[in-house]
């Protein structure tokens, strides 16, 4: 393995749970502006399968892209910073 993927795995679980907590604010604006309330689990009695269901695909598709976008970012910039592709 390459040490340059050696030392860019502490930044990347750092961006990952950075990535985490961004969609999670993601999700919860856009769960806002689909419903009153807030998002459902999937153990809610209240809410029907469709609403649990959407719920869960739009969080995943959120912190899908999100995290997508946070690594792609952190490559980037390791790669300015010392030339080398971290992957």
């Amino acid at each position: 393995m390459k040490a340059s993927k050696i030392a860019y795995k502490p930044v990347g679980l750092v961006l990952g749970a950075a990535a985490g907590m961004i969609s999670g604010v993601v999700f919860k604006q856009t769960w806002k502006m689909i419903a009153d309330d807030g998002a459902p689990d999937a153990t809610d009695e209240d809410h029907t399968w469709a609403q649990v269901l959407l719920a869960a695909g739009l969080q995943g598709a959120i912190f899908a892209v999100v995290k997508a976008a946070v690594d792609r970012a952190g490559a980037v910039t390791t790669r300015r910073l010392t030339g080398t592709w971290p992957g």
